[in-house]
């Protein structure tokens, strides 16, 4: 801004001022002008200076790992940080305090100023952590927890004692699994297999039967009788026409070449009904574990019966100073639903299941 400029800036800024007096006290204006070539206007003094806290708004709490083991190095990314510039940013303070079986993690952030201007935002970028927990710090802690400087619980992580264990291993799945009469059914020992019928949703289908002529008999039996041919696909909607031929009643002799069969749309039976049943069945992994371990890892290849199929799992085995329990319905068995391709969640469903598993008696040898 010129001066001429900045002279009709201040007369239009004081016209207004003095405006405003009929109507109330006059407000105070500061203002200043530079020259083109004087730079930025500082921001703060150089002899200012400020000691105090800032503030953040989002936490995190991440180990890298599903299972967090209170041995493990922890980090807590926090983001939406204020510290009145990056340049009065001092340090990050971290203070620990159990609550109830729970540790608490409450970061201050420290700012301190003395003049020097950052051309950086005050919202710093997200800042990154490490955490290292001594034993003292989490005895008896089941659960860590951080919070900000208005008390606010930003993130939770369950902390854990014990140790891994991982293993591989074949499951052979016999062909009786694709047999809904032979269900409930499971392969033998833990880990195993388990099949079930959920429900039973009946269905009925329509059909009319259509008369069917052999064209050319290939060998006359002694005696022949009627032979209905159901479709191997219905549909709930049509009424499906369904052939009726003539099959050797005797023997294995053929009555006519299958090619060589003509219907006779000028001969149609009634409507008649066909009740079919559909069979809701669910395919479980079970194993019994230790009391209050859980799965950190599990993973299975293609799963089809008649074959062997490969499985990978990785255990969490408690210590016996351990505290906390699960996430499983059930503490000493886990429970993985192979066809909705998830853990099984329900501990009551889970308890009947696990009973049901426990009592069957056709184990496959």
């Amino acid at each position: 801004m010129g001066p001429g400029m900045c002279r009709r800036f201040f007369d239009r800024l004081f016209k207004i001022a003095a405006a405003s007096v009929a109507f109330a006290a006059a407000p105070f204006f500061w203002a200043a002008c530079t020259q083109g070539d004087d730079g930025p206007i500082p921001v703060s003094a150089e002899d200012d200076s400020f000691v105090g806290t800032g503030f953040f708004r989002k936490a995190t709490l991440d180990s890298g790992a599903f299972i967090h083991l209170v041995s493990d190095t922890l980090f807590i990314n926090l983001d939406s940080l204020w510290s009145y510039s990056n340049c009065a940013l001092k340090r990050i303070e971290l203070d620990a305090s159990n609550d109830g079986g729970s540790l608490v993690i409450s970061p201050k952030i420290i700012i301190k100023s003395d003049g020097e201007d950052c051309p950086s935002p005050f919202l710093h970028p997200d800042t990154t952590v490490k955490l290292l927990l001594d034993a003292d710090d989490v005895s008896g802690a089941s659960v860590l927890r951080i919070r900000n400087d208005e008390g606010r619980e930003l993130d939770t992580i369950l902390l854990r004692r014990g140790r891994f264990e991982r293993d591989t291993f074949a499951i052979y799945v016999d062909s009786l699994f694709d047999s809904v009469s032979a269900l409930p059914l499971r392969t033998k020992g833990s880990p195993s297999i388990l099949k079930v019928v959920d429900s039973l949703t009946p269905r009925v289908f329509y059909w009319r039967p259509i008369k069917s002529e052999c064209g050319l008999i290939v060998d006359k039996c002694g005696s022949v009788v009627a032979d209905t041919i159901f479709p191997t696909v219905w549909n709930m909607s049509d009424t499906a026409l369904v052939p009726i031929r003539k099959s050797c009643a005797l023997g294995d002799s053929t009555y006519c070449s299958n090619n060589r069969w003509v219907d006779d749309s000028s001969s149609i039976g009634d409507v008649q009904e066909r009740t079919d049943t559909l069979w809701h069945t669910s395919l479980y992994y079970v194993e019994e574990i230790p009391d209050c371990a859980s799965m950190n890892s599990f993973a299975f290849d293609a799963f089809s019966v008649g074959r062997k199929v490969n499985f990978a799992r990785e255990i969490m085995v408690p210590d016996e100073s351990e505290t906390a329990c699960g996430p499983s319905a059930l503490r000493d068995v886990f429970i993985y639903d192979i066809g909705r391709n998830r853990v099984f969640p329900d501990s009551l469903d889970a308890d009947s299941l696990y009973g049901l598993w426990k009592s069957e008696a056709r184990k496959i040898k």
